[in-house]
């Protein structure tokens, strides 16, 4: 009898051991916080992107969405944590076109974009916008393009970072206009501003979502946008396109998780984003700053990222930026 109690008592508790193990096994994802890299520091449209994304997505996922800057290197800093980190899903990055820049600009990557790393949605799309500082004697793009001719190697030029769109968009203005002048690139356009409000540098092509603050109070100057069509932001600046034709330079935010994050992981951060899109208030702040709200699945993701990485290479090579 006492045999069989303890055979009955030992049945017992395996069976309630195992049980106390599946719900560790079969955990619903997330039943933690979310760590989201944004790879450039505060006050640029990437920053700004995933600040508001991470609000709507805490309410839609039920657990917080943490964003942590980590800037660097146009980019490759923070890409290169979430490349060579664990793939459970808690730890994503919000990247712009650097991401299929920098393998054409850079002599080596600390990653590969298509084996390190996975792709989950598109979020946003927007143009970008061309400011000077207010010590430059100029009002108009026709005044800074005068400006530049009469004063070769006289402006410097700041971007958020070697490898961004603003970056590319600014030697592609140099080229197309004969003009001569210093790239100077920075951690993220926020500390460039700061610059660029003294005359320490004169001029930036920026994103919308962080020129905004300062071009509305004058501290710095709005001449001209990047898109084929106007802004609605800045519906009385100029294109440059309207006076360099098929000029366009546009940036763009995406979500990639560590290579090997399990697809239904990826499939619940992409549905869930997707949701967290349709928010009217986010709509709101975005269309307030020109921000295009987009979303895509992981394949149409992956194959645009392709397509973009094709697409900006020979701009790469046309401006001569490749180290």
């Amino acid at each position: 009898m006492s045999r069989l109690w303890s055979f009955s008592s030992f049945l017992l508790w395996s069976v309630l051991g195992c049980a106390a193990c599946l719900p560790a096994r079969a955990e619903t994802f997330p039943s933690r916080p979310i760590r989201l890299i944004v790879p450039y520091s505060p006050g640029g449209i990437v920053d700004f992107t995933g600040r508001e994304l991470a609000q709507q997505l805490t309410a839609v996922l039920g657990q917080p969405v943490v964003v942590e800057n980590r800037p660097g290197a146009g980019g490759m800093v923070g890409v290169g944590e979430v490349a060579h980190g664990t793939s459970d899903g808690y730890t994503v990055v919000l990247i712009d076109p650097s991401v299929v820049i920098n393998p054409t600009l850079q002599k080596s990557m600390p990653y590969d974009i298509f084996k390190d790393l996975v792709t989950i949605s598109i979020v946003c799309s927007s143009p970008h916008v061309l400011v000077v500082s207010p010590q430059l004697p100029v009002k108009t793009f026709a005044e800074l393009v005068a400006y530049g001719e009469a004063n070769p190697g006289a402006l410097n030029y700041a971007s958020a970072g070697v490898g961004t769109t603003p970056h590319l968009a600014g030697e592609l203005f140099l080229q197309r206009t004969g003009i001569k002048a210093t790239h100077v690139p920075y951690k993220g356009v926020g500390p460039s501003f700061v610059d660029l409000m003294s005359g320490k540098v004169q001029m930036e092509f920026a994103s919308i979502a962080g020129a905004l603050p300062f071009t509305s109070k004058g501290s710095i100057v709005p001449l001209a946008t990047t898109g084929l069509t106007r802004s609605p932001v800045y519906p009385d600046l100029p294109t440059v396109s309207e006076t360099i034709p098929d000029f366009t330079a546009s940036g763009w935010s995406i979500l990639v998780a560590p290579h090997g994050t399990p697809e239904p992981i990826v499939g619940k951060i992409n549905a869930d984003l997707r949701s967290a899109l349709t928010h009217p208030d986010l709509l709101k702040k975005f269309e307030e700053l020109g921000n295009y709200m987009r979303a895509m699945t992981p394949q149409e993701l992956a194959a645009f990222v392709r397509s973009e990485r094709q697409a900006w290479g020979p701009i790469v090579k046309q401006v001569g930026a490749a180290q």
